[in-house]
């Protein structure tokens, strides 16, 4: 089934990159572990601090016993302040960093937990940021100097503060997190990402917020939508969601908001960051992971940081940490991620805690250990199951090779090719996309838990044999090979629709035969050009599509094999297009789309590798 035309594709790569310098595997590139610090705390409960427009949100104040000034960390949550991240794993508790002579406060945001105001996601974070980080740096006991730190919408509030330069903010430490909140958070190719927004709007932020309102009849039914997640996967039109207009039109509604606003329009352009780096004036301690659901969004924050930056002290200090981890699986040794992840073991554990600690000692405390004082990347990359360290991002010694889509990726054989030249004269490959049988996600970079949503990696083989994935594979690697960063698949395809997706997927294929997807991106056919101002295809016209797929580090074996995975659907990861070229959410229609994908002289459809030297 898996018979192939060896071609000596990684080959030519070794040869070009012979003369290329490697990063040499580390050991361990991060301080040791350590435990409580020498400060007893003590802990006060609901601490006002008031908003420039009266509203009063609560923190808990985390205050080490010493009479001497000290710094503040500063988390801003809409997942409970009680909580304060610690769990599945992720950050030691708060009482812990404050035994480290820090004063710790955790927050609620607006309209969640304890805190007053009405909750809309994103839009009162800049303010409501700025406003409590001067607030955090005039508590009693702090020496004015503060620094924040949390992961997912606890990065996007250090973010949404840092962008309006708060003058007491020195450092951040966001984890998990995006740089646009259209882009790489709610869609993606200009498509929706189902299987992580909408469960969790109900389960998690919907709910905090009727909570809040003490609205227990929404909070009835939003728990009992939350009960079942995969319930309403498959409700459309999205507009007409049922879980989050209850009974009452004001449970929800920046969710409807997000569904009309389906382009990267104002509404979405009002809170991005990547077009706010040149305002960000500090240093930041990035951490993401290979399958993370905004992995892509977090590298673009350091490399964007390290070239547009506000100055150069924080362009020179920008760290970012990659780990074989998804969305919250990254604690370890407790904590579940995908087996294949948790099979790494304890060389993947997330070195978090202890990293943080040495940054904000370094910029808060003025200990001189080495942390900072240049960009830098610490990966790790799986296969080899070893931790590398580079300068910047794209690593600096990548070579861009490209690899051409040839023969029949729909065959019952499974016999399409990827070659190091471009294929001669044949027939494309073509298949039929039907929106009501999409093919199913297997793993990914979703969110939010490996049990919950499309995350990490899996066997991709019972994915592979729907007629619906065309499947292009590699010669076998004579010698170890990095693959480290983003690749791109230059697609030429036509549809019989005036609309639709085209996904594509990296896949390491070992010699036993198992298919291991490093990760994927998708393109709605309209967005091809711009994700603010989509345009119809022309029924039966080939264009040329260039879809990202997302970031990964693998060390290729003696045997191994690189394969690309071509369809149009990946549910419940996303939203299926329903090929009509109504906008995202409006109404229930859909029809079915023959897809045609060319690979010859005229039409170079390929996938460019980002490969490493060892």
């Amino acid at each position: 089934m898996r018979a192939l035309i060896r071609v000596t594709a990684f080959v030519v790569v070794l040869a070009l990159l012979a003369a290329c310098g490697a990063d040499r595997p580390l050991a361990s590139p991060f301080p040791a572990a350590t435990g409580r610090g020498s400060c007893a705390v003590d802990t006060e409960r609901d601490v006002g601090a008031t908003m420039r427009d009266g509203v009063v949100l609560r923190a808990d104040v985390y205050r080490p016993r010493t009479s001497d000034p000290v710094p503040v960390l500063l988390m801003r949550t809409q997942y409970g302040k009680s909580g304060a991240q610690t769990s599945p794993e992720r950050y030691e508790p708060p009482d812990w960093f404050a035994s480290h002579c820090y004063l710790v406060v955790v927050q609620d945001v607006r309209g969640q937990g304890s805190s007053g105001g009405v909750f809309s996601e994103f839009t009162n974070d800049m303010a409501d940021g700025y406003d409590t980080v001067e607030w955090a740096a005039g508590l009693p006991g702090a020496n004015g100097k503060v620094a924040m730190y949390g992961s997912s919408y606890v990065g996007a509030t250090q973010w949404l503060a840092a962008v309006t330069a708060p003058p007491h903010l020195v450092t951040i430490a966001p984890a998990n997190t995006a740089s646009d909140y259209y882009d790489g958070w709610t869609y993606e190719g200009g498509e929706f990402r189902l299987a992580f927004v909408q469960p969790w709007a109900i389960e998690s932020i919907a709910l905090g917020a009727a909570q809040n309102r003490r609205d227990g009849e929404a909070e009835r039914l939003l728990r009992d939508a939350g009960a079942d997640p995969t319930r309403w996967l498959n409700f459309r039109p999205q507009q007409d969601l049922p879980p989050m207009q209850p009974h009452n039109p004001a449970v929800a509604p920046w969710y409807f908001d997000w569904v009309r606003h389906n382009t990267r329009d104002a509404f979405w352009q009002q809170v991005s960051i990547r077009d706010r780096y040149p305002a960000v004036r500090i240093p930041v301690l990035h951490f993401e992971g290979w399958y993370d659901a905004f992995l892509a969004g977090g590298v673009e924050n350091f490399a964007g940081m390290v070239a547009h930056g506000a100055n150069d002290f924080a362009r020179t200090n920008q760290r970012l940490v990659i780990g074989p981890w998804d969305h919250v699986a990254w604690g370890r040794p407790d904590s579940e991620p995908a087996p294949m992840l948790k099979d790494i073991g304890a060389v993947g554990n997330s070195p978090i805690n202890e990293l943080m600690l040495a940054w904000f000692d370094h910029f808060l405390k003025g200990v001189d250990n080495g942390v900072a004082g240049k960009p830098r990347v610490d990966y790790f990359t799986m296969g080899a199951n070893t931790w590398k360290t580079a300068t910047n991002w794209p690593l600096p010694q990548t070579q861009w090779i490209n690899y051409y889509l040839s023969g029949v990726g729909g065959s019952a054989d499974r016999d399409g090719k990827l070659l190091p030249v471009l294929p001669g004269p044949q027939p494309p490959d073509t298949y039929t996309y039907d929106p009501l049988n999409p093919a199913p996600s297997l793993g990914g970079h979703s969110c939010c838990g490996a049990k919950s949503g499309p995350q990490g990696p899996y066997d991709q083989t019972p994915v592979e044999q729907r007629s619906d994935v065309l499947v292009y594979t590699g010669d076998p690697v004579a010698h170890d090979t990095e693959i480290t960063g983003a690749a791109t698949v230059t697609l030429w395809a036509q549809s019989s629709a005036v609309d639709t997706d085209f996904t594509a997927k990296l896949v390491v294929v070992k010699p036993d035969g198992a298919a291991i997807n490093l990760n994927n991106g998708i393109l709605r056919a309209s967005f091809r050009d711009s994700l603010s101002a989509p345009t119809p295809i022309v029924p039966g016209q080939a264009y040329q599509y260039r879809i990202q797929i997302w970031p990964t580090s693998y060390q290729l074996k003696p045997g191994d094999r690189v394969r690309v995975e071509i369809s149009s659907s990946d549910y419940p990861q996303f939203a299926p297009n329903p090929n009509t070229g109504a906008p995202f959410g409006r109404d229930a229609a859909s029809v079915v789309a023959a897809q045609t994908i060319l690979h010859d002289p005229a039409h170079p459809s390929s996938i460019t590798l980002p490969v490493i030297a060892n």
